[in-house]
């Protein structure tokens, strides 16, 4: 792959340390949307310790998703400030 001048650095489907994640709206509606569409969630929507809502599965390329909506009002509050 060639990206201004790091062909060497990049490697599709060799990331396996990134993880990106989303706030959604409602992660267990999402999940709903996305299971024909992702061939392996890694974890089906679980609550956090932490007061987030989260789902985790790999894009094509191998990146780690987590898509989270807070739902204790401790983590609630936290998004908000």
């Amino acid at each position: 792959m060639s990206v201004f001048g790091a062909e060497d650095e990049l490697q599709p489907e060799a990331n396996r340390s990134v993880i990106i994640e989303f706030l959604v709206e409602d992660v267990d509606a999402t999940f709903v949307r996305l299971k024909d569409q992702v061939p392996a969630f890694l974890q089906e929507p679980t609550t956090m310790p932490w007061g987030n809502r989260s789902l985790l599965f790999r894009d094509p390329d191998g990146n780690l998703i987590n898509l989270f909506t807070p739902v204790s009002p401790e983590a609630i509050r936290k998004l908000a400030q």
